[in-house]
């Protein structure tokens, strides 16, 4: 049986025993099992991932990890081309063939990116379900490959399919590839790392969250829909309404419209003002006072 297949059978089975388990998050129904597979994952990094990634950082020279990426990222091209099509990029798809057939020819085998003119895109089959209108249903979090989501979960599956390293028959080698792309990718993501560290809020939270966003602004492109507020209901008991206080107006001070010895103007609206209750600012002042304010502003 593949690891892929192993990785579903997996979730599978823990989707059955925590599914019935409250969530905070409508989006994220599975959070007791995701959070359980998100602390095996950790675990599993710290004590071995990690520690091989930071080895490889450092015995390893930049330009050799330069070519080991653009190596695996030249796979991923033939990917991202079927994609393209499959969502009628047509000009992305001619971009992205193109970076394949210099890249794997003239570059060796993809070793060097001198087809790096060229823009390189992102796309995926859980892209492509969600171009079609596919929702991304629950946020999962699978075995050692991290988030993901149930579109994103079966989109992955199907991108192994035509997948160029599936193809290599020598069992040993094929495992070698997939070990080194591994801790390439995780030596890729020391940098994010630091930001999800310096977070003081809860860190499963924050890759759940950040993940989701990502996925939707790739699936369009960078550019998703607002949230349409108009089609959202609000009952009203939900908006607070703050009738106002009762007013005694006996207890209103008639102002003192008396010249001033000093300035000969009328005392300042400001103060009278202030010799008004704060809880009975909004009474209707009497019509002397509109009287003045109209001759006033003529």
């Amino acid at each position: 049986m593949r690891i892929t297949s192993v990785f579903f059978v997996i979730t599978g089975l823990m989707l059955g025993g925590c599914a019935s388990s409250p969530a905070k998050n409508p989006a994220d129904p599975f959070e007791p099992m995701n959070r359980s597979v998100y602390q095996f994952n950790d675990a599993l990094d710290r004590a071995v991932a990690k520690p091989v990634a930071q080895g490889y950082d450092a015995v390893m020279p930049a330009p050799g990890k330069i070519m080991v990426s653009n190596f695996f990222s030249n796979l991923d091209d033939i990917v991202v081309t079927l994609n393209d099509l499959l969502q009628f990029k047509f000009a992305q798809a001619a971009s992205d063939g193109s970076r394949v057939i210099f890249n794997s020819t003239f570059g060796i085998f993809g070793l060097f990116d001198i087809a790096n003119r060229l823009e390189k895109h992102n796309e995926d089959f859980g892209q492509t379900l969600g171009y079609w209108g596919v929702n991304s249903g629950p946020y999962l979090v699978l075995p050692v490959l991290g988030p993901s989501s149930v579109r994103d979960g079966i989109g992955f599956y199907v991108d192994t399919r035509p997948s160029q390293m599936r193809r290599v028959t020598h069992m040993r080698t094929r495992n070698q590839l997939y070990l080194t792309r591994g801790i390439n990718r995780r030596a890729q993501l020391f940098e994010q790392e630091k930001v999800f560290d310096s977070a003081a809020i809860d860190r499963y939270e924050l890759i759940r969250d950040a993940y989701m966003q990502r996925r939707q602004s790739l699936v369009y492109d960078g550019n998703p829909p607002r949230p349409n507020y108009d089609d959202m209901d609000f009952e009203e008991e939900d908006i607070p309404v703050h009738e106002p206080a009762p007013i005694d107006h006996e207890k209103v001070p008639i102002p003192d419209f008396s010249l001033s010895q000093q300035d000969h103007t009328p005392e300042p609206a400001l103060r009278i003002a202030e010799t008004i209750p704060l809880a009975e600012k909004n009474f209707e002042p009497p019509k002397v006072l509109k009287i003045w304010v109209a001759q006033r502003n003529h």
